[in-house]
Parts: C-alpha cells; structure tokens; sequence
C-alpha cells in the first residue's frame, strides 16, 4: 500500500495581496475606492499569482484613522459599499481561488463606538471598565508615562467620568479592557460573524497591544536607538514599551481566538508585531495554538537592506521546521515604499523585485503591498493635501503615511488614470502615471509581467512553499540558499547589487537550471553567475 501524504495548509508560503480598499478601485464616482472597486479587478489579483487578499478595514468608522477606529464592527462603511457587496466580492475571489483575510482591528474602538460611549457615561454603568480607565495622579497629570504612537500622552481626560483614558494612538481610539472577560466574549463574537460569512482568517492588527499593565507602571527608557528614519522623529520609540503592551495575558487570549478560527475549516490568523520588540515576539507569538502566521516592522522600516541582513532575520525568527511561520513584507499602508526607502539604487523597481522574490522564497509566507507590483515609488504629497494625521502632527520630520497610500494607476489612458471618474482622494503622481498597470502589462519586460511570471512559477515549486532551508555561504552581496522537501531540492541565489557577482558552488548544489522564472542567472562548470539584481534556481527532483 503507498503512503499517503497530507497537503500543508494553504497559508504555508502562501502570497497575500494586500488591498488598501481606499485606494484600489472606485466605482461610485466619489474619489474613494470601494468594495465593488476590489471586485472590478479580482482578475488582475488572479492573473498575478497570489493566493489570497488582504483587506485593510471596511467596517463603520468614521474615518479619523481611515477605517482603524471601528464604530460598529458589524456593518460595511457606507464608504465602501454594503455587506451585500462584501458578500459579492467574497463569493467572486472564491471563484478564482483567492482567500479572503480581513483586517480585525480588535485592540481599540472609535471614540463613537456605542460602547465608548456607554463606558464613559458614568463610573457604574454596565460598560463601565470595558475600556481602560485610570484616576489622576494627585496633581491631575496623567496616570503614568505612557506615550501614543501617534504624539504626547496615551491618557485623555473624560469629564463626564473624571478619569483619564487610554488610548495607544488617537485619542479617537480608545483602548479596549482585555481583564474583563467581557471584552474578550464581546471581540470573540465580532470574529465569529465574520467567520460564519465565509472569510478565510483575519490580519489582526497591533496583536500585542490587547493587554496592558493592570498595575499601570510606568516604562523604562529605551536603551537602543531606533532604527530608521521611520521611527527617529518620535519619541514613542525612547522608551521601552515594558508594560503598555506585549503583555503576557495576550497570548492566552490569542489561544481563545484560534481555538475560534480552528472550529471553521482552513482560517488563518496573521498578526501584526509591533517595530521594538518584533523579532524577539515572533516565536511566542506563532507557537502552536496561537497564530499561524506574524509579521513584524524587521525589514519594512529599513532604508537600506542588503543580503546579511536578510539571512540574519530570517535566522533570528528561526527557520526549523518547529519554528512558527513569519510573513515576509517589504510595503504596507504605513511605511514609504521601498522603491524611494531604499535609495537611488532601488528607484528602478528591481532591487525591490529582486528582494520580493528572495522573500517568496524564504520559508514563511509573503505579504505583497498593492503596487508593488508595478514597482511604485513613494508619492510625494505637498503638505496642503497631507490627510493622515500621524503625518500631520510630525511633519516636517515625518511626510506620514499618504504617499503610500495614493490611488492604483490602472490604465494611463484613462482619466484619473482609471481608478475614479472623479478627483481622487488623494494625488496620483507622474511617476504613477508612468508605471500604470495597462502600460506595463503590454511590456514583456515590465515589473509587472516579471511579477506575475515569478509568482506564478512559484507557485508551482512545493520546496518553496513548505519545506526545509539552509543558507549557503556566498560572496558579499549575494544572498543564496537550498530549500528541499522530501527528495526535492531547489537553490535560490539571488544578486543584491547593482553588479555582476559570481560563486563558485558544487555541482551537485548547483543543480539543473530551472526555467520559467523570469531572473538571469547562468551555471556553468561549477561557477554561478548572476546580473545586477539577478537571481538563479537550480533544482534536484
């Protein structure tokens, strides 16, 4: 009788499209992009090799955090559509084989949400401590030294209950109370409805701001300098965030919400890590029973990123086979995009391909931002048209998170390049307009086509998707490594630099060149060479 083997569940290795739904598609003729707008171009995700989408929030909210301040986490944002359009788009992904992630953002609530407001009514009510509230200290100042994310104290006064509140980021989001447990049966069911809908897991943000410090002590000052021009404006980053959040409590709450998704069949949980402690959370985070899949600020906030560095991370999360999963991502919604991040060498877009590719192939799924994969650069939005308020309160210092978030360039053609009939919310810049996705698609040689060529090649190399890694040592600048399962064995080189590098490896490591991938690299007599910003696959079956 021949053994039977049991496929991996389908989030190993998986590549998940993020969608920021503002920005994709507006089909309303508002400025704004909508759920129907996602649905207008589901096949350009299938055509382009992911698995599944991600959908940054569309539930109620009156958009002080543009959908990350939920007041009502039932009901689609008149903004965006209606649930019976999320229906839609979730059955027409399904058509196409695409998974659908949605993003919970369970750690705060809008400062409108119906249960704030009964919370802050008065010190008895029956939601009276499902927020977090703290008397002054004697002299009225705040409870403690706690700083939010986005500027000054996380503590705000509420006359009505004279108390301060907590709140991680704007004082429009107060922060939930994770110690009663009837927050946590109240967030529970929030992911059950959704489960019971048909979405196929949620990204979790902030995951380990859940719980905080019962005792409110204060934090410690930050011994490290953070890293990258991203976090050196603020002074949320000189201390060390000890007891606001990463508290042991959200791991226990996070078994709860897995053993909520497990009871539905092939649901994932992707958390998001937070920049200091990211990589040292990773293994606690992802061990069995909590998250199937974390991702952390360990490359997003770099502005420069080379090869030790990538072998360096993806030793640190640990690469084992008992190690839990990481989700590679090199842009989201809140970083400047990689191709302006890391400097003039990458303004091209391929050093950006070249890294994206090496990710893909590194054990681990990978989160790929939309535009990237046409290669889009940071837009530069004139201060006049800045909206996000992270942005606003920083500026100069920081230009926000805007630029990374301006309007998908569909079809150079078309007015507003394609996406609205109307001004769009935000700018679309010329060097968008230049990379439009209509233009690039008619290009063999375009980011675009060499994206949906990799993806889909790899898509098909089960090594890449569920197996082993080992690195293998290669000259500065080159970032090369074996991946196998079972007998199957594949080598990924990849060349980091705007040179020709060249190796010397074994034969049998070098393997047969595999084809359809789209990278230059050629083998020949046991010398590996790869162009500027190559890369070479070598497979033994």
């Amino acid at each position: 009788m021949s053994k039977t083997t049991t496929a991996p569940p389908w989030w190993q290795g998986a590549v998940i499209y993020q969608i920021y739904p503002r920005s994709f598609g507006d089909t309303t003729g508002n400025g704004i992009g909508d759920l129907n707008g996602i649905r207008q171009h589901l096949d350009h995700l299938a055509a382009l090799g992911v698995d599944a989408i991600w959908i940054s929030p569309f539930v109620k909210s009156p958009m002080r955090d543009f959908g990350y301040d939920v007041s009502d986490y039932h009901s689609v944002d008149p903004l965006f559509g209606t649930l019976d359009d999320f229906e839609a788009l979730l059955a027409e992904a399904h058509e196409r084989g695409l998974k659908v992630l949605m993003d919970q953002v369970l750690s705060h609530t809008s400062s409108e949400h119906p249960w704030f407001l009964e919370s802050r009514a008065s010190r008895d009510n029956p939601r009276a401590d499902w927020y977090v509230w703290a008397d002054p200290k004697p002299d009225g100042s705040p409870p403690n030294n706690w700083l939010s994310v986005f500027g000054g104290s996380s503590w705000q006064w509420e006359p009505r209950r004279g108390q301060y509140y907590l709140h991680n980021f704007l004082r429009e989001q107060p922060d939930l109370n994770y110690h009663n447990p009837a927050v946590q049966e109240a967030v529970l069911e929030v992911c059950r409805y959704w489960l019971e809908m048909g979405v196929d897991g949620f990204r979790l943000d902030v995951c380990a701001f859940y719980f905080h410090d019962a005792r409110l002590r204060d934090n410690p000052a930050n011994p490290e300098c953070p890293v990258g021009r991203h976090f050196l404006f603020n002074p949320y980053s000189l201390q060390r965030h000890a007891h606001d959040i990463a508290q042991p409590e959200n791991l226990g709450f996070l078994e709860k919400l897995r053993k909520l998704t497990d009871a539905y069949p092939e649901r994932v949980l992707l958390g998001e890590l937070h920049e200091n402690e990211g990589v040292r959370l990773h293994q606690e985070y992802t061990a069995p029973h909590r998250l199937q899949l974390a991702y952390g600020y360990w490359l997003l906030g770099a502005d420069t990123l080379d090869a030790p560095t990538i072998r360096r991370t993806a030793t640190d999360l640990g690469h084992e086979m008992e190690c839990g999963w990481p989700c590679w991502a090199l842009d989201n919604h809140d970083f400047i995009r990689s191709p302006t991040r890391l400097g003039p060498e990458a303004a091209s877009g391929e050093l950006s391909l070249t890294i994206l590719a090496a990710l893909a192939c590194l054990r681990g799924a990978l989160c790929l931002y939309q535009g990237s994969e046409l290669g889009l650069p940071q837009a530069e939005i004139p201060y006049e048209r800045l909206i996000d308020p992270y942005g606003i309160e920083f500026y100069p210092a920081f230009e926000g998170r805007d630029g990374a978030r301006t309007p998908m360039p569909w079809d150079a053609k078309q007015s507003h390049c394609g996406f609205s009939a109307a001004e769009p919310w935000l700018p679309i810049p010329p060097a968008h307009v230049e990379r439009a996705a209509a233009q690039q698609a008619a290009l063999p040689g375009s980011i675009l086509n060499r994206t949906r060529r990799f993806l889909t090649w790899r898509r098909d190399q089960a090594p890449l998707r569920a197996g082993g890694l080992r690195f293998i040592e290669v000259p500065d600048g080159m970032l090369a490594f074996e991946r196998w399962l079972g007998e199957h064995r594949i080598l990924c080189a990849f060349n980091l630099t705007a040179a020709p590098l060249e190796a010397e490896l074994p034969e049998p490591l070098l393997g047969m060149p595999l084809e359809g991938h789209g990278f230059g690299g050629v083998r020949a007599a046991g010398r590996l060479s790869l162009p500027p910003y190559g890369a070479y696959f070598g497979g033994q079956a």
